[in-house]
């Protein structure tokens, strides 16, 4: 299936994608963390061949001093959840979306394939995108794709509101797998996932991101009208 969507560069794009008959994609920790050393290592214009890294005795903290070159996009947001994934992506150089997404894809599925002894398509057919057009979408990305850990422990939270703010804050900064705690100020070796630069600068301070999350918690991080034919 095509996607009705052609990339531009320096746009932004909301990227999503989830597993075929809405299966779970990630078991266990060790398959949230090969999809972030995937997420930095597909992100680049050579080849890089992560299984002779690890057949070489490599690490995955190691993966992440690997020698990119140049890369093919930027990356705002990643939220891998257990069923499916966000990410926020910016084009940065021609066909940089479909060749960084195409590596992604490939490498994850034939490494879940393997691990966990099964065949066929791992995802629910081509990634899904979304465009970026305006200011108020793209902030609303960062609140939408980083508050979807929420959902894990509390399903309805969207539509019934947040019973425990201080429980959903502290599972959201003790999920490891999402970009939020790199907003929040952590200092890890995967915070060279993303590139800051390449977007607004919304949050100058970790407290600047907690007041911005805080306040999309206490409004149930209700989609704007404007977008809500937007986003999934």
């Amino acid at each position: 299936m095509r996607r009705n969507i052609n990339f531009s560069i320096g746009e932004y794009y909301h990227i999503y994608n989830r597993g075929t008959d809405k299966r779970i994609i990630f078991m266990d920790e060790h398959d949230y963390r090969r999809f972030n050393a995937l997420l930095y290592v597909s992100n680049s214009i050579k080849a890089v061949d992560i299984n002779l890294h690890f057949r070489e005795g490599g690490t995955f903290l190691e993966l992440y001093d690997i020698d990119r070159e140049d890369t093919l996009v930027d990356i705002g947001v990643h939220c891998p959840m257990p069923n499916h994934f966000h990410i926020l992506i910016r084009e940065k150089v021609e066909g940089g979306i479909v060749k960084f997404m195409s590596k992604l894809s490939i490498a994850y599925s034939m490494y879940f394939n393997k691990r966990h002894k099964r065949t066929g398509g791992l995802f629910e057919g081509p990634f899904k995108a979304k465009h970026i057009c305006t200011d108020e979408y793209l902030k609303y990305i960062f609140s939408y794709a980083h508050l979807n850990p929420i959902k894990i422990i509390d399903p309805k939270w969207k539509e019934n509101g947040i019973i425990d703010r201080v429980a959903a804050q502290g599972y959201l900064e003790n999920y490891e797998y999402s970009s939020y705690i790199d907003y929040m100020g952590v200092d890890r070796i995967e915070n060279k996932i993303i590139n800051r630069e390449a977007f607004p600068e919304y949050f100058e301070t970790p407290r600047d991101f907690n007041k911005f999350i805080d306040e999309w918690l206490s409004f149930k991080a209700t989609l704007p009208n404007s977008m809500k034919s937007r986003t999934s």
